[in-house]
Order: structure tokens, then sequence, then C-alpha cells
């Protein structure tokens, strides 16, 4: 979608310095962008702003007459905002695919893309301008909000809410049974799963993420929520708003997360843990079953500890590995 920079900058609540008409079309790095495209440089890239080719620079401060320029206080921050809002695809090919399969009583709003082999079943809700893309699988009585973007071979199962804005990523799966069996002595007995997932406002879900059902109640992830590639979500989880979950990730049933915790890569979540808002574990982390996890602090290692404290203890280790190998020696 072209804007010009004055309306970038109107959108924005920006200082405009430069010709407002300039068309825009897209995004870039200071180093390929073109004359239509946006840029953005923080402090200690400032000295590239002059070489840039960029139709528009968003910056903090500073003053280069041959430039366009947009002042704002965080430029990554109004440059992500003014990206999506530059980027924005309407619907163009609006409409039911041929081959798509879709259930008669389907309720589907306006301006709504179904794709190719998309299955949707019976009793499903599709809002206004959500683009359901080529081989979906959208289960009985499942509702999705409006503005959303599923993306190939998703499979949402039956009976799983979802709300407005909405992305979700090639691959993933949505209210698949939990992991769970009572043993009888010889064989596991499947425990029943009658539960659902609700995902609410301006989630994102990467790709091959996997979000189970509630076994007898039900799984939240709450708005705001970023998830990664690749990550597992069991039954009765609860993730907390704007909380963001870095890839191979796996939280085990019945645990719940805060609002804006940050999560690193390949962490692992035992059963029944809670953490607190604005807890922060490093990559492979461990949180023990039952564990309950302050928030505010940096945590590493497993169990998860103080950053701090676990420095201090690998470097202990490290001192006793030379120790160890000058007395070998």
């Amino acid at each position: 979608m072209k804007r010009t920079v004055q309306e970038i900058a109107d959108f924005l609540g920006g200082e405009l310095r430069g010709g407002g008409l300039v068309v825009l079309e897209s995004v870039a790095s200071l180093k390929n962008a073109g004359p239509n495209d946006l840029s953005y440089a923080e402090e200690k890239f400032q000295d590239e702003v002059g070489k840039s080719r960029a139709g528009c620079v968003i910056v903090r401060s500073g003053d280069w007459p041959s430039k366009t320029l947009i002042i704002a206080s965080n430029p990554k921050l109004a440059f992500a905002r003014a990206a999506v809002w530059l980027l924005e695809d309407g619907v163009d090919d609006a409409g039911i695919h041929p081959s798509a399969t879709v259930a008669p009583d389907t309720k589907i709003g306006e301006h709504v893309k179904i794709g190719a082999c998309a299955v949707i079943e019976s009793g499903s809700v599709i809002g206004s301008s959500t683009i359901i893309e080529a081989g979906c699988y959208i289960g009985r009585g499942v509702t999705i909000g409006d503005h959303c973007t599923i993306y190939p071979r998703v499979v949402i199962y039956k009976d799983v809410a979802i709300g407005n804005r909405v992305i979700v990523h090639a691959g993933a799966g949505i209210g698949a049974n939990r992991f769970g069996f009572v043993k009888d002595g010889v064989a596991h007995v499947k425990f029943p799963q009658v539960g659902s997932v609700v995902i609410e406002d301006d989630v994102e879900i990467g790709a091959n993420t996997c979000i189970d059902r509630g076994s007898l109640e039900t799984t939240v992830i709450r708005r705001g929520v970023k998830l990664d590639n690749l990550i597992q979500i069991a039954h009765n989880v609860e993730i907390g708003e704007h909380t963001i979950i870095a890839a191979q990730t796996g939280i085990s049933g019945s645990s719940s997360l805060g609002a804006h915790c940050l999560i690193g890569g390949q962490v692992g979540i035992g059963e029944h843990a809670r953490l607190d808002d604005n807890t922060v574990i490093g990559g492979q982390g461990g949180v023990l079953n039952g564990k309950h996890v302050r928030g505010g602090e940096v945590l590493w290692g497993t169990p998860v500890r103080p950053l701090k404290e676990f420095l201090l203890q690998q470097a202990h280790l490290a001192r006793m590995v030379k120790r160890k190998s000058r007395d070998a020696d």
C-alpha cells in the first residue's frame, strides 16, 4: 500500500522534516533502502543516514538537509508501527476457492478469503477480512475473529475460539488432545479430553507450534502473546498478556505464566508451575514441577535461579575443573 511521508508522520504523531509528498511503498534497512522505502536509524547508526537512499528515515534527533526525516522518541518502535500500516494487505482475492470444502451452515464475514483445498466444518464462524490459506482445516464449531491470517496447513480442532487480528503460521496445530493417560496396571487408559482452547486478540503463533486443548478445563492464550516456532503448550495452561516465548520451549500441563514474561529458547516448564508477571528465563532454563517462580528477576539454568547466582556457580565449577586438571598433572 502506498503512503506519503506526511501520512506516516501523522499516523505516528512524529515531526516531519523534509518533503511530505514523498510516496513510500515498502520498508528496508538503511543499506538496502531505495527512494520508495521507509527506514530507521538508532543513535549508533545515525552516521549511515546520510549515505542511505531511503525515501524517509525515522530518527530520534538530527538534521540532514538533503534527507526526509520523521523525528520520533523511539525510532525502532515507530518504524515497526509504520511498517505494519504501510505493508498491510487488503484481501484483494477475497472469496472461496472452488476446491475448498465449506459446510453450508458456516457463518462467513465480509471480504474473507478461503484458499485452495481448505476444509471448514459445520457450525464454524469466520470473521470479516480474515484469510484462511490453502490446505487449512477448521474443525466443527470453531470461531475465528476479524482480520486474522491463518497460513497454509494450519489445523484447528473443534470448538476452539480465536479472537481478532490473530496470526497463525504454517503447520501449527491448535486444540489437539493432551498427552494424558492413566495406567491400569498393564496398559495406559486415555484420560478424557473435553476442554477447549481460547486464543485472545492480537496473538501470533509460530510455525509448527502446538497448543493442546484442556482436558476438563480450558487452555488460554491471553491478548498480545507472541509464540515462536516449534513450541509445545500442554493442556490447561494459561499464558498471560503480552508474554513472549522463543522457539522449542515446552510448557507442561496446568502451568500458568503471568503477563509480560520473556521466555528464552528451549526452556522447559514442569507441570503445575506458576510464573509471576515479568518473569525472565534465559535459554535452556528449567522450571521444576509445581515451582512458583517470582517475577522481576532474570533467571537461568536448571533449576532456574537468579542470573548472578548461576554465573557465580558456573565460575566455581570452572575453577574446580582447572584445579583437578592441575592436580592430575
